[in-house]
């Protein structure tokens, strides 16, 4: 009886092992997830972490926006330099290693703050971004920020 019940319990404490480890895996939501998270943190290493060394951003369809850690690194850390940028993802599909997010960030674009509405496709392998293609929507100012508004 004793013999039983240890196995029950080592079995049990295996299961909740196996339970806990899928529940954490880096699935490539979570991986978007965190991507998101250290965006919005402006956690310039954190946000990079999450893309592979060789990663590429494009302007849907092709137009190629950066490529590798390098250039990552410098295009974020001029965005991650503007005081009041965030972005709330709307939407979000996921399918596959694909993640779809319809976005909309604010940021301080040079005409004063204002939002944009953007749609992002990452595709993930493993545990990393590798691709991501962005359509991006119309800036909507702050009437309020507009270098105008301050004469």
């Amino acid at each position: 009886m004793i013999a039983r019940r240890s196995v029950l319990c080592l079995f049990a404490a295996v299961a909740g092992l196996v339970a806990h480890s899928a529940a954490h895996a880096a699935t490539p939501e979570v991986v978007v997830e965190a991507q998101l998270a250290a965006y919005n943190a402006r956690d310039l290493n954190a946000f990079l972490a999450t893309y592979a060394k060789d990663a590429q951003l494009f302007e849907h369809p092709a137009t190629l926006l950066a490529s590798g850690a390098d250039q990552l690194r410098e295009r974020y850390a001029a965005r991650f330099a503007e005081p009041n940028l965030h972005a709330v993802v709307v939407r979000r599909i996921v399918m596959g290693n694909f993640v779809i997010d319809h976005e909309r960030v604010t940021r301080t674009f040079p005409e004063g703050t204002g939002a944009q509405d953007a749609i992002a496709m990452y595709e993930i392998h493993g545990t990393r971004i590798t691709r991501v293609w962005f359509i991006f929507g119309a800036k909507t100012l702050d009437p309020q920020s507009s270098p105008a508004a301050s004469k």
